[in-house]
């Protein structure tokens, strides 16, 4: 996926969760952050950010905050990019082969999964979760407490039961990275969860991603490690 009107800026403050204060030019302004997670060791102050300008002259803000650069790495931190990328992926042929039918957003009972995917005889729904924690080449997910990424693995365990394939993709938001795993520090439940999916036959599964300052793209698998950060699948 592409960006247009990209900017280079420098990083203020984020006065709450869906705006922050950006030197743009010489300019302060303000700007939409384009994800809810807290993000707090990427946005600190002094930070080289991206942001997109917007072409809607009525909006309050005029630029969408996309990505942070953190020390060497690029970071795309655009909470709707990743749904974007996999679609790309799903449609490129890379991901499998085979596909007779992608629909995004697909309810099934009471639940509602980011694809799903037919191929072949497999009908797979696919939940994805964009990444952008990291520590020390570690990505972890989540970045906050997540009831609903809770539900969204419990609801895959119940498509498992009911004779459909299931998958979790974690979309790693940066390149050259090491490993992902489940921040179970951070929220217990979550990575328990993940790995009583993973029992059930849930397939978890993670990619990194080139990210330039006008793009994002899926680049190659990650390795994940769902049980204190050993065991490697």
């Amino acid at each position: 996926m592409t960006y247009t009107s990209t900017h280079k800026g420098s990083f203020i403050v984020r006065p709450n969760r869906f705006i922050a204060h950006v030197e743009i030019e010489g300019k302060t302004e303000v700007v939409h952050v384009k994800n809810t997670g807290r993000c707090a060791e990427l946005l600190i102050s002094g930070a080289e950010v991206i942001v997109q300008k917007s072409d809607n002259p009525t909006r309050k803000t005029q630029y969408d905050l996309i990505a942070v650069r953190k020390n060497h790495r690029l970071i795309n931190i655009d909470s709707s990019a990743p749904n974007k990328v996999f679609l790309e992926y799903l449609q490129s042929g890379q991901y499998m082969t085979g596909i007779t039918h992608i629909k995004p957003e697909a309810t099934y009972g009471h639940s509602r999964f980011d694809f799903y995917v037919e191929a072949g005889d497999r009908k797979i729904f696919i939940e994805t979760k964009g990444v952008t924690l990291e520590e020390n080449g570690v990505v972890l997910f989540p970045d906050a407490p997540t009831e609903r990424g809770v539900r969204h693995l419990n609801e895959l365990r119940q498509c498992i039961a009911e004779g459909y394939k299931a998958q979790v993709v974690f979309i790693v938001q940066m390149r050259d990275v090491q490993y992902f795993t489940p921040n179970s520090q951070l929220h217990p439940a979550f990575g328990t969860a993940l790995i009583a999916a993973q029992s059930a036959g849930v397939e978890v599964r993670a990619f990194d991603c080139i990210v330039t300052e006008d793009s994002l793209a899926i680049d190659k698998p990650v390795p994940v490690r769902l049980k204190d950060r050993e065991d490697t699948l």
